[in-house]
């Protein structure tokens, strides 16, 4: 299953709801392109959704990785929003969960930008 997304905006936030698996090969380079095209556009406040993410691999969170350093080279923000249990687990065990801000509710997500 590809990873499929859909795109919308609160206020001046990019909220990327993701659905389906974050690992290589399926979702990967998906993930890279759309975190390319954003920072093209000049979005500066990302969000990505992952509550539909069903299963992430290393491939998947190493693109969580470079895409929050991407983000972090173009002087933008990239969080994450009501991560599923699968990628909560993940992230933990990786202690990746340090690196990113994560939130559960929309609305504290796109009001911790202007913090």
């Amino acid at each position: 299953m590809a990873l499929k997304h859909h795109e919308r905006r609160v206020d001046d936030v990019v909220i990327l709801e993701l659905s389906g698996k974050l690992t290589l090969g399926s979702g990967d380079v998906q993930l890279r392109q759309l975190v390319t095209d954003l920072l093209g556009r000049g979005e500066k406040k990302i969000l990505l959704d992952l509550n539909n993410v069903k299963y992430m691999d290393s491939a998947g969170t190493g693109e969580l990785v470079a895409a929050y350093t991407s983000c972090n080279n173009s002087g933008a923000e990239l969080k994450l929003l009501r991560l599923s249990g699968k990628v909560r687990d993940l992230l933990m065990f990786t202690q990746l969960i340090t690196v990113f801000e994560d939130y559960s509710d929309v609305a504290e997500a796109v009001h911790s930008f202007d913090q």
